[in-house]
């Protein structure tokens, strides 16, 4: 079971998106650079569908969407919890912040209207650098699914 470690109002991680960043923790992925290390650690308190009711209650009035900060370990999880965020309280985007390179077998896109994958690394920059090596896709309403990472780059 996916464990949280904190959450924060954020205003970049989804561009154009007043978002809830749910940072999970245990990521397998140990990305080199990485600014927060200690979500390497399997810390935190247990995210479910309670939480997550919770959370809406607590920032549902100053929020438009609740991206999963990670979730790496059980990306099957991370489908399951944005599917019921988008039975439940459909009005919220869900998004999606992987550090793999790939989105993995199983996770149906569908159930997300943002997905950023990518694991950081320092010297290419975020994204909003031309030479990010990170992407951001966002769903459509015909459930494809268009790269705008360039939207965001400095001129």
């Amino acid at each position: 079971m996916l464990k949280y470690v904190n959450t924060g109002v954020v205003f970049q991680e989804i561009p154009d998106e007043v978002t809830l960043a749910v940072n999970i923790s245990n990521c397998p992925c140990h990305c080199p650079g990485c600014h927060s290390r200690f979500l390497w650690e399997d810390i935190g308190n247990l995210l479910t569908t309670q939480v997550l009711d919770n959370f809406v209650q607590e920032f549902g009035a100053n929020i438009t969407c609740i991206c999963f900060m990670g979730g790496d370990a059980e990306p099957l999880y991370v489908n399951t919890l944005a599917r019921y965020l988008h039975t439940a309280h459909p009005k919220f985007k869900v998004g999606w912040y992987s550090g793999r390179l790939r989105i993995p077998s199983g996770v149906q896109k569908a159930d997300f209207d943002y997905i950023k994958i990518g694991p950081y690394i320092a010297h290419l920059g975020p994204l909003n650098r031309k030479t990010t090596n990170q992407r951001l896709y966002k769903r459509f309403e015909d459930n494809k699914f268009m790269d705008i990472t360039a939207r965001f780059w400095k001129k």
